[in-house]
């Protein structure tokens, strides 16, 4: 995983945890639906109600795309939360849009990809928030099953966990994210959400989230 720059990475994780995009419940964990406890929630797709911050996220991944995969001819947004932030992307860049479905459509065409279809074409995958990566990485297989070259993929948040970073290396994917947890946790401490004394158990929830007990 690479990113921009640790300062964005600090004020991205500030701007999140500002209107509760991320939100932080070491004393409450979250139950995921993998069924793993969870002393964070991460839902980006609340950043579109905050023009300001919409717009700070649009323009820092504008600038990931450009600075990581300058030769992109294409965006592909992830649906659903990578879907406007991709086609905020692709506007700012004057490149064309097309949008990965999570399982073929029922009817009509039966499209899992929508969009005009170019195989050859590069391009850039879009996501809001990368966990696993399984979803994600899906995504990218669609695209290259349709011909496409994937150059990377770029995302606003990513807990970094080990896993993740072991399956987009599998995939021979270059993952972007504006922020991760390491750049969070401090910004948590400085704006009161946590105490610096549940951090040893924040960490903790990184390392291992299977088997991760509150406290």
């Amino acid at each position: 995983m690479e990113i921009l720059d640790q300062s964005i990475a600090a004020e991205v994780a500030g701007k999140l945890l500002d209107i509760q995009a991320i939100r932080l419940q070491p004393e409450k964990p979250f139950t995921w639906a993998s069924g793993w406890k969870s002393p964070i929630y991460c839902d980006n797709r609340l950043s579109l109600s905050f023009p300001e911050v919409r717009n700070l996220i649009r323009d820092y991944l504008v600038k990931s795309v450009s600075h990581f995969f300058a030769d992109v001819e294409a965006i592909a947004g992830v649906a659903t939360a990578g879907i406007p932030q991709g086609a905020l992307i692709a506007n700012e860049l004057e490149l064309p849009f097309i949008y990965v479905r999570s399982k073929a459509k029922g009817h009509g065409m039966e499209n899992m990809i929508e969009g005009k279809v170019v195989p050859g074409q590069k391009v850039v995958v879009v996501e809001d928030l990368v966990s696993t990566g399984g979803s994600s990485l899906k995504a990218v297989e669609d695209l290259r099953n349709a011909g496409f070259e994937v150059l990377g993929m770029v995302a606003i948040f990513t807990y970094g966990f080990d896993v993740a970073d072991q399956n987009f290396s599998n995939a021979g994917v270059k993952l972007v994210c504006l922020s991760h947890y390491d750049a969070l946790l401090p910004q948590a401490v400085a704006k009161k959400y946590i105490t610096s004394e549940t951090l040893e158990s924040l960490a903790e929830w990184r390392k291992d989230p299977g088997s991760w007990k509150q406290g």
